[in-house]
């Protein structure tokens, strides 16, 4: 049976009424999983994961669309993270038997039903973009909500895929595409310096002329007191979060400076954790699930349980 996981962002990461009610229609729809919700008060966000058959997961990522656009209003959210949208992303990911191009056509599929039903302007990216501008996420969602809101509709660059040529009033625009397994994972540093965690961040990310595949921000999470780099890994197999830890350890030494943890945003596939046990020199037995927590202890992967990994959800 073909499997893909389906991984939308929703601006939402305070009100766990909300959320759940958002998260919640997943396991309401036939044919879909719901695999975890992830919520961060600072970056006001949750990352909902869910996976299935093809029209389950289209089915389920429409019914979060639309419960989403009903109840998050974005001109009354705050949040460290850069958003546009109540759904803010929305991407479909391959995993068993189905193949990217599949995953393309289901993401063009959600975006014209979510721009024609819902009135949400629509923008697709990554292996779905319709221009090469639009493949990275950043470039779209640059300005955010407030500035589409003024730019739609005057700026031919702004143009969405789908959907009406104005912002949604309240649930802004979202991004919708088909992507590889993209890792959001994030390291706390032991420092309320939130320069360090910028610092090191313009260092790494690719677009700076970083680590290949790594998107990063830095942020100061208030409520732990900590700066944060926030990253997001879009293949693994070029940069794997255990180079992105070491690289991190490394130049958060250099400003005499440690790393507190690291967070699993979502889940990870075996293989990443498999690429990682090689990469810390941890012998990769038989038994995955002592592999994995060799793993997370060796990168300070703050609650690890086995449920952060997708095949555990899937057996």
């Amino acid at each position: 049976m073909a499997i893909i996981e389906c991984v939308p962002n929703i601006s939402e990461g305070r009100d766990k009424a909300r959320i759940d009610a958002i998260g919640s229609v997943v396991n309401q729809t036939k044919g879909a999983k719901l695999v975890s919700i992830e919520s961060d008060a600072d970056h006001n966000r949750s990352v909902i994961t869910f996976a299935g058959d093809e029209i389950g997961v289209y089915d389920a990522a429409l019914a979060i669309f639309r419960k989403a656009t009903g109840l998050i209003d974005l001109n009354k959210h705050q949040g460290e993270h850069p958003r546009m949208g109540a759904v803010d992303v929305c991407p479909f990911i391959p995993v068993k038997d189905v193949t990217m191009e599949e995953c393309v056509k289901l993401a063009k599929r959600l975006g014209r039903r979510v721009g024609e039903e819902l009135g949400v302007p629509v923008y697709l990216y990554e292996a779905a973009a319709t221009r090469k501008e639009r493949k990275n996420l950043a470039d779209i969602r640059k300005g955010q909500f407030e500035k589409l809101r003024e730019l739609i509709g005057t700026d031919e660059s702004r143009v969405p895929d789908f959907g009406p040529n104005k912002i949604h009033p309240t649930a802004g625009a979202s991004a919708i595409g088909a992507r590889f397994f993209l890792i959001a994972f994030n390291v706390n540093l032991a420092t309320h310096d939130v320069d360090v965690a910028k610092s090191i961040a313009q260092t790494i990310r690719e677009k700076d002329g970083g680590m290949p595949g790594v998107k990063a921000l830095g942020f100061m999470l208030e409520h732990e007191g900590v700066a944060q780099v926030s990253m997001n890994l879009v293949d693994y197999r070029k940069t794997s979060p255990a180079q992105a830890y070491t690289r991190i350890e490394e130049l958060a030494a250099a400003k005499g400076v440690k790393i507190k943890e690291s967070e699993i945003v979502g889940v990870v596939p075996q293989e990443s954790m498999t690429v990682c046990a090689r990469q810390r020199k941890i012998e990769v037995s038989n038994d995955l699930d002592v592999v994995n927590r060799e793993v997370a202890e060796s990168l300070k992967v703050k609650g690890y349980t086995p449920k952060m990994v997708l095949e555990n959800h899937l057996s």
